[in-house]
């Protein structure tokens, strides 16, 4: 039964038995109803202050009746405690158990480190398209929130080593570093370049002044929050049809189109094909904005006979079907 038919029932048989017994002294003894209360009360409670008035022998063989049944009822009480006890702790410790085996079996998948306003959104954002995440969050008081929405996670400062060991550092694709401080940033950055030297790192900078010494410690992106909010705005302004672009490729689910990058394989069909004979144009009807070859120099607007070459990234635009069409031809 569930917690509440339980706490429920209790009630109902301890004023079950505190009226019944009432009323059997009432009945039987003659007794007024405080004097019958207070000898209920004391007989179910077995703290052997003695009878109230003289009992009569059916007295007391209803009194052996009311003791019986008020240690079987507090028995009850007792082993429904002791359920509820280890009931939560079996619970909690079998799911930690499924989570961290989740967790093991996880590759290219990305790290959040904090679960605030920032971290959640990143989460959701990623999750939605079917990318695996673990969080890291220290505050404890985020638990139920993250038990809801449905994410991997572990309780734990984000700092350390062992639990980023246990988060899949060493076989994960991303991190996003999201915690409190610049200063818990930067040495999260540095321990993470360290155990993952090929990771992907993105930190958040409170302050602008953090974010050369971000970049310093090993984070491929920094990024600002609030400047990228007042820009953000800025653009809303003087550019509202971009902007209105970009949510429809970034932000909106209602709209097909979407903007990605894709990574070109040693093993694409499009390998050294010039995008005039790739068909991306003509067959997929996508855009093809930027090409950023492996040196990270960028291509803009790139030209009919530029080549697909290994580790090229394009950046797409276009609808939903035709860029996954793409990314299959771009890995196989």
């Amino acid at each position: 039964m569930e917690r509440k038919t339980h706490f429920t029932l209790s009630i109902i048989l301890t004023v079950g038995l505190v009226m019944a017994g009432t009323c059997g002294y009432m009945f039987i003894e003659g007794w007024a109803f405080d004097d019958a209360f207070y000898m209920t009360i004391i007989t179910l409670a077995t703290v052997g202050y003695g009878e109230v008035h003289q009992i009569s022998d059916l007295g007391r063989i209803f009194t052996i009746i009311l003791i019986v049944s008020g240690v079987g009822y507090f028995m009850y009480v007792v082993g429904l405690i002791v359920q509820f006890l280890v009931e939560d702790r079996i619970r909690v410790i079998l799911g930690r158990r499924k989570l961290d085996k989740r967790i093991a079996k996880l590759k290219n998948h990305y790290i959040i480190c904090g679960y605030g306003r920032i971290g959640r959104v990143l989460s959701r954002y990623l999750t939605e398209r079917y990318l695996n995440v673990v969080i890291i969050e220290k505050n404890k008081g985020r638990q139920a929130t993250m038990n809801e929405d449905g994410v991997l996670y572990l309780l734990g400062e984000a700092t350390d080593e062992s639990l980023l060991i246990r988060a899949g550092i060493r076989s994960a694709k991303g991190m996003i570093t999201a915690v409190a401080t610049d200063a818990d940033n930067v040495f999260l950055t540095l321990i993470a370049r360290q155990l993952n030297p090929d990771l992907f790192i993105v930190a958040r900078a409170i302050q602008n002044t953090a974010k050369r010494t971000l970049q310093a410690a090993g984070a491929a992106k920094v990024i600002s929050p609030y400047d990228l909010g007042a820009r953000r705005m800025a653009h809303a302004i003087l550019r509202p049809t971009v902007i209105k672009f970009l949510e429809l490729a970034f932000t909106d689910e209602s709209t097909d189109i979407m903007m990605e990058e894709i990574r070109v394989r040693p093993t694409s069909r499009l390998l050294n094909v010039a995008l005039k004979d790739s068909g991306i144009r003509q067959q997929l009807d996508l855009i093809i904005l930027t090409i950023k070859k492996a040196d990270n120099t960028l291509i803009f607007n790139p030209k009919a006979d530029t080549r697909i070459e290994t580790d090229d990234t394009l950046v797409v635009v276009g609808q939903a079907k035709s860029v996954n069409q793409l990314e299959q031809m771009m890995h196989n």
